[in-house]
């Protein structure tokens, strides 16, 4: 039986979509670092999110920490992670081509996935904090949603103004456009790929963070996030920083979009038909490659 579409229906999907797109581009903004800077395929990324979570949810459950005044810390926890993880496994990769930086980071994916399994078990947790929602005129705006927009906007707002007018951006913007170039102009290349990689983990730890307050967890949950994150820089411009807030809020509305036209089995391969197409009508993405 059909179901008419009416304004306000469109509108929410509208508003569930901008929400979910902003932490869509905060997370793949991490991805594209990695790859904009190292050329390294990060199929850890989702792990990394996952991980992030995790340390969310503990620091709630253990310490009575409001969940949101845990982001930074949970940041700065996988800052380092990734900071070791770049240092000891991925720095080996960042010359070779990039399917072995594919096949690596996926190993460390699987890894991180097990370790997660085996320390936390695959049991369903959630951060029971925030629920329900604010009416808006005739549309309802979750609440965990709406926050986790406002957090993710303000996350990602730093991060260009970091790379913008922070010396240590500018580096890493200039590795990102030529790692010779910056190399002659006294750059300490090493030191910013595994800053970069480290910033990029604490990124994709925010949107953990975020989402543990949204949606239960689980060690697996990574896994449907590293998909995301690569279609939203598919369709910005792989290692175009400004083209993953473009994907970001782009694969939010047609997420959106899709759940209210299609039926749920078929809008869930919606943003496998549209990395299908962005590949094939424009593979370089909306905004292009590797700009800053």
């Amino acid at each position: 039986m059909n179901v008419a579409i009416t304004p306000a229906m469109v509108g929410q999907v509208v508003i569930s979509g901008i929400l979910a797109g902003a932490l869509y581009s905060m997370v793949a903004l991490g991805l594209a670092l990695i790859f904009g800077v190292m050329r390294v395929i990060n199929i850890a990324h989702g792990p990394l999110l996952m991980l992030g979570a995790y340390t969310t949810f503990f620091l709630h459950s253990l310490f009575g920490l409001n969940p949101y005044l845990s982001v930074p810390v949970t940041m700065a926890v996988l800052f380092v992670v990734g900071v070791v993880l770049q240092r000891t496994l991925v720095f080996r990769v960042v010359d070779a081509p990039e399917l072995s930086s594919l096949l690596l980071t996926f190993g460390i994916s699987i890894g991180l996935v097990n370790l997660a399994q085996l320390a936390f078990t695959s049991d369903l947790r959630a951060v029971e904090y925030l629920t329900g929602s604010f009416p808006l005129g005739p549309f309802a705006v979750s609440k965990p949603r709406l926050v986790a927009f406002v957090f993710a906007a303000g996350v990602t707002g730093l991060a260009f103004l970091f790379l913008r007018g922070t010396r240590l951006g500018k580096a890493i913007r200039a590795t990102s456009q030529s790692r010779e170039v910056a190399m002659v102009c006294g750059v300490d290349v090493q030191r910013v790929h595994m800053l970069t990689f480290g910033f990029a983990s604490a990124l994709a730890a925010a949107g953990g963070a975020l989402i543990a307050v949204i949606v239960a967890i689980q060690p697996e949950m990574g896994q449907i996030w590293t998909f995301k994150s690569f279609l939203v820089i598919v369709l910005g411009g792989a290692g175009n920083y400004p083209g993953a807030l473009l994907g970001g809020m782009l694969l939010g509305l047609v997420e959106q979009g899709a759940a209210l036209f299609l039926t749920t089995q078929l809008s869930e391969v919606v943003a496998y038909v549209l990395l299908v197409v962005v590949l094939l009508v424009r593979p370089t993405g909306l905004l292009g490659g590797r700009q800053t």
